[in-house]
């Protein structure tokens, strides 16, 4: 039989939406429906995120228990109306409106992944990330404190970061920048920041890339400062065994460093929105010029 589908209409586009039964979290029977439906209300503070940024798919067709595949160049099927970025010779989706996330949605694109470049000045970032990857046993307890050591080291530089949970077992710090600036200058600095605290605790943090380094520490991974890499959005839903999400974080809560608070799930996104708006938007605002190290 076909599969069943409702056509709607989101900012004057048609839609056609499928299987919004289709369970996609089994664990909790999240479904497709959903998934979709949190995409929507999520919407405002998402998506100044993803405009005008390249934007690398995640797609589950059949849930988070199933196959997936990363898909970089936009599909072929996409509407015209879907606005591409050229980066690295590849045309990638642009997610710059309501029904371009809906199609996505649709498209069970569960993650999404932007570059940290906008399109038009794909050799440009827009601002420094570290994504910080604990090894077994250390979790986001030890996270917590590696976020707080680099927000202590760009305070005494004069710079601000900001916090997310990358929705899955790890953190992510960003250093917002706006200003003219390469990766061949970001990449170079974050390794050095890395290598930095590395030194000053090397029970607790790694800089290196092999795997056999990482047991019982945190790794800072520079290398995400990549025109060539993509990285999970700021309230993007991750393929966990629940629908958590990619949550930005208040200092006071790394603070606190309680690995149990730490972990938000669609609806509890939702309501912390409606607290506390978009705590990630001077990460998009905000000018900082990088010091030379």
């Amino acid at each position: 039989m076909p599969a069943a589908r409702t056509e709607i209409e989101v900012e004057g586009r048609r839609l056609r939406l499928s299987n919004l039964d289709k369970v996609m979290y089994p664990a909790t029977g999240f479904t497709k429906g959903e998934l979709i439906d949190y995409y929507v209300r999520v919407a405002p503070v998402l998506l100044p995120h993803l405009k005008r940024r390249p934007l690398t798919l995640k797609r589950y067709p059949n849930g988070v228990d199933g196959e997936f595949f990363y898909e970089k160049r936009c599909p072929s099927h996409a509407p015209g109306w879907v606005k591409k970025a050229r980066m690295i010779d590849i045309d990638f989706c642009r997610c710059d409106d309501l029904p371009t996330l809906v199609w996505l949605a649709n498209l069970a694109d569960l993650e999404l992944h932007p570059s940290l470049s906008r399109a038009g000045a794909p050799k440009r970032p827009t601002t420094l990330a570290f994504d910080l990857d604990p090894g077994e046993p250390a979790g986001l307890r030890e996270c917590c404190e590696v976020a707080l050591r680099l927000r202590e080291t760009f305070g005494e530089l004069g710079l601000e970061c900001f916090a997310k949970t990358s929705g899955s077992k790890g953190m992510q710090v960003y250093v917002p920048l706006n200003t003219k600036v390469g990766y061949d200058q970001t990449k170079p600095f974050a390794r050095a920041i890395a290598q930095l605290l590395e030194k000053q605790d090397p029970k607790l943090v790694t800089s290196a890339m092999t795997k056999a380094e990482r047991p019982g520490k945190v790794f800072i991974d520079w290398s995400q400062n990549d025109e060539h890499k993509t990285t999970i959005c700021v309230y993007s839903l991750r393929a966990r065994e629940r629908p958590t999400v990619s949550t930005p974080l208040l200092w006071a809560e790394v603070e606190r460093g309680d690995p149990d608070a730490l972990v938000f799930g669609a609806g509890e996104l939702l309501e912390r929105v409606e607290g506390h708006g978009d705590l990630f938007a001077p990460v998009d605002a905000l000018e900082q010029k990088l010091p030379r190290l």
